[in-house]
């Protein structure tokens, strides 16, 4: 069994829950100073009040499990990331604790809810930022990261944090639509076209300029059998696109929701062709990173106990607040 690489595919899985979960709720606080103030902001809230904290289990065992398993992979990123790691933790900060204060107070509640959006902008720009910083490539030197402090800040990453937060604003107003009655739904529905917009020019932006940020990333996206694996992907997210378009003006109210993350699906498929097999780009493999076959095998058994229960308390939480949001819900 090669341990190293199920590894892989476990934290990839996690890192995919985190950003097509707590993407759409990241996505509400981003949404947040276009909801009116009172109800529809009350309810917005209400929506993702069950499931938020929740979602970001996902971000935690994505982290850990890197630092357990790849240890040299988890030095190395963190280091040339401490600047947008560190924005992120305390944006999510601010968010968790400006939704709790907002409930509590009506003098203050214009400051929280400023701090809920501010929150929520910077985790999910931050996050961009690291995943156009990642795709570029980390150098490493004697095993340890090589680069300056602010290689991570490009054009290329500005333009991947700005990717994310659309993609994270497009998921969190089909979620509203989803949960909200009545006319806020209708509300939403009538931005959700520009949003698809916006994000599928920034995917063909990002998409057409990666093959030019490093002779290896162009030579990986060319050469078999990647390019056999590569051409669906514009493809299918044509007819994605065009599929959530089709559901934002006819569909039901779910049916948006479903195609946005059969978007973030297909394009996060697209990332993963063009970094493997590597975990630190484009210098270190999974393998090279991982930790010894002991720990591996360890970690993995205590993995298959723990995984089955977080999906089933996730997959649980959902099915019971399922449905829109009642006029007597409530987050206090």
């Amino acid at each position: 069994m090669d341990l190293a690489l199920a590894w892989a595919i476990i934290i990839a899985f996690a890192v995919l829950a985190y950003a097509m979960l707590d993407g759409f709720d990241l996505g509400v606080g981003i949404l947040f100073p276009l909801f009116d103030d009172g109800a529809e902001k009350d309810r917005v809230i209400n929506s993702i009040a069950p499931v938020w904290d929740g979602n970001e289990t996902w971000l935690v065992l994505g982290g850990g499990g890197l630092f357990a398993v790849f240890p040299l992979a988890y030095s190395v990123v963190l280091t040339a990331f401490y600047a947008p790691v560190i924005a992120m933790l305390l944006a999510l900060v601010l968010r968790g604790v400006s939704m709790e204060y907002r409930g509590k107070t009506q003098a203050f509640r214009p400051h929280w809810n400023a701090g809920f959006w501010l929150g929520s902008v910077t985790a999910a720009f931050s996050q961009g930022i690291m995943l156009g910083a990642f795709i570029q490539g980390i150098e490493v030197v004697d095993r340890s990261y090589g680069g300056g402090w602010f290689d991570w800040l490009t054009p290329f990453s500005l333009i991947c944090g700005a990717a994310i937060v659309t993609g994270y604003a497009l998921l969190g107003g089909c979620w509203v639509l989803m949960k909200a009655p009545g006319a806020l739904a209708v509300k939403v529905r009538a931005w959700l076209p520009g949003f698809v917009i916006a994000l599928l020019a920034l995917i063909v932006i990002v998409s057409s300029w990666t093959p030019f940020l490093d002779p290896r990333l162009s030579q990986r996206w060319f050469a078999m059998p990647n390019l056999l694996w590569l051409i669906p992907i514009p493809v299918l997210v044509a007819i994605i696109t065009w599929r959530l378009l089709h559901a934002v003006r006819y569909g039901t109210d779910g049916k948006p929701f479903f195609w946005a993350q059969a978007l973030f699906l297909v394009t996060y498929a697209g990332f993963g062709i063009s970094t493997y097999p590597y975990i630190v780009p484009h210098s270190v493999t999974i393998w090279q990173a991982a930790a010894p076959d002991s720990s591996l095998w360890f970690l993995l058994v205590g993995t298959l106990v723990l995984l089955p229960i977080i999906l089933f308390y996730t997959a649980h939480s959902y099915w019971v607040f399922r449905g829109k949001v009642g006029d007597n819900a409530s987050y206090h």
